[in-house]
């Protein structure tokens, strides 16, 4: 029987089991691999700022929005909506998964709002870099 995310513990198994897939994918793996040095480190992290995010704890400090526009610019501006696409795909499977309930289905709506807005704006600091 699954049940909601409720912990720390819980977001953990979540962050580590997703990031497991995404390392595998064939458009995922080979960004994600370039960029993150330590993953364990990676996964306290992203740990973090789901913690924050989903249970309002202040846990995560650092900017995400400008780590994807880096990554962008370390990959040559060829982060797409497909790139986008996949991420939000293996989340939910990832969720849907592991777990059910309200804050499951949280995560995944969150996921899709910082999906769109981190997607945006990537595209606005490509453009704003090529003026």
């Amino acid at each position: 029987m699954k049940k909601d995310i409720k912990s720390r513990e819980d977001i953990l198994l979540l962050v580590s089991t997703f990031y497991a897939k995404v390392r595998m994918d064939q458009l995922l793996g080979p960004v994600f691999n370039l960029v993150i040095e330590d993953w364990e480190r990676h996964f306290e992290h992203l740990t973090d700022f789901w913690q924050s995010n989903l249970f309002f704890e202040k846990k995560y400090s650092g900017n995400p929005l400008q780590k994807h526009i880096e990554v962008d610019e370390k990959i040559d501006g060829t982060i797409n909506e497909m790139h986008f696409g996949v991420w939000l795909n293996l989340w939910f499977q990832t969720i849907d998964e592991l777990f059910k309930g309200e804050v499951a289905e949280i995560a995944k709506n969150r996921a899709r709002n910082m999906g769109t807005y981190i997607h945006i704006n990537i595209f606005e600091a490509r453009r704003n870099r090529s003026k």
